[in-house]
């Protein structure tokens, strides 16, 4: 009762009467009330039969990097879900876009980004998935990112271990990539396969005036594999933009530096890509919007934020990577770092989770496009 418990806090006050005040009030400090529908910390409970979905949704109230997991879910389901005909209409409303049937077909445009290593990994495999049914409309990545694809085709990357040395590795002809092992032997045979191309795209380049750009060459690189276990199949298939300002920083720019003395003259364009790249973002003017999903750091991260500069941010933004901020560097950027920049939107929602991508994206993938992805016509 009410008079039983003012009893036991007078007896409580009684019993620490002998306690110095300041170190009471300290103590003891009285806390604000906590707003009504402040969530509570509560993790999956594996009691009762094991039950995956429901312990992935507890994620989100389970703390830490798991709780910043969850809401990358909520926005990536933003993005998925967003459609023209959530924006109200006004006087500055095309024609067009006054169409409830157009209005109601246009989504959100959704940049993917993603490093070298993802390839490597079993990531690769998630990629494809999204790129084959036309999930993303931009990818973005490194030069690594676009060769390990293909060398997949040509032979297998293996398990291996972190903890394998160098020198021995060295004088077998093993490459390691983190814990996973890729045969020099692999590197050859991305030669062979690739320097008949770049003959040929010389060829065509001398005798059309093709001007090659990184997303043409990826492009070209993706029907000339022909191998449905290729991401860059399926974008050249999709015909889903891959752009790569770094193209020349990996085995890709080893071969055109080889190919320059084979068979001078072949020409790759940065200038048109970073054009391409830019309007990509620019020209969804609002209240259409753009959403960027962005797995490690580097060139890819940044490419596909500054693009959405040229619209003045995105609306929606969800990063994965282990990097930290303390140095300056833009792969360990905050989001709020990029709203400084013009490149996400003050009103956006942006989430970054601090953790490996390698776990975290199949899981993000699972509860976002696998559930909610709708089809497009």
């Amino acid at each position: 009762s009410h008079l039983e418990e003012k009893h036991k806090m007078s007896t409580i006050l009684n019993d620490l009467s002998a306690v110095p005040d300041g170190a009471l009030d300290a103590v003891l400090l009285k806390s604000v009330e906590m707003p009504e529908g402040t969530p509570t910390v509560r993790g999956y409970d594996f009691e009762g039969p094991l039950d995956l979905q429901k312990m992935l949704d507890c994620m989100m109230t389970s703390g830490y990097q798991a709780t910043q997991f969850g809401r990358c879910v909520d926005e990536v389901n933003r993005m998925l879900k967003w459609r023209l005909s959530d924006e109200p209409i006004d006087d500055t409303t095309d024609e067009e876009e006054r169409d409830p049937a157009y209005r109601a077909s246009l989504r959100c445009k959704i940049f993917l980004g993603f490093t070298s290593n993802l390839i490597s990994s079993g990531v690769r495999e998630q990629l494809r998935y999204l790129v084959k049914n036309k999930m993303i409309d931009v990818l973005v990545t490194t030069a690594g990112g676009v060769e390990e694809d293909f060398i997949k085709c040509l032979a297998p990357t293996y398990l291996g271990d972190f903890a394998l040395k160098g020198a021995e590795l060295r004088k077998q002809g093993l490459n390691r990539i983190g814990n996973l092992l890729v045969p020099n032997d692999n590197y050859c045979k991305f030669e062979d396969w690739i320097m008949p191309i770049l003959d040929a795209m010389k060829n065509e380049q001398d005798e059309t005036g093709v001007v090659w750009t990184p997303s043409k060459v990826i492009h070209r690189l993706g029907l000339e594999i022909n191998n449905e276990e290729s991401v860059y199949y399926w974008a050249a298939k999709m015909n889903i933009p891959v752009y790569c300002p770094a193209l020349t920083d990996g085995s890709i720019g080893d071969m055109l530096y080889f190919h320059s003395f084979k068979n001078p003259g072949l020409v790759v364009d940065l200038v048109q890509d970073v054009r391409a790249m830019n309007d990509e973002a620019r020209t969804v003017g609002r209240p259409k919007k753009t959403g960027m999903i962005i797995l490690g750091g580097g060139v890819p991260k940044h490419h596909i934020n500054n693009a959405n500069l040229m619209r003045n941010g995105a609306d929606f933004s969800v990063s994965i990577n282990t990097a930290q901020e303390f140095d300056g560097s833009d792969s360990g950027a905050k989001p709020d770092e990029a709203i400084s920049w013009g490149k996400i939107r003050p009103e956006a929602t942006p989430v970054k989770v601090h953790a490996d991508a390698s776990i975290m994206f199949p899981l993000l993938v699972a509860q976002t496009f696998k559930r909610n992805f709708e089809p497009k016509p």
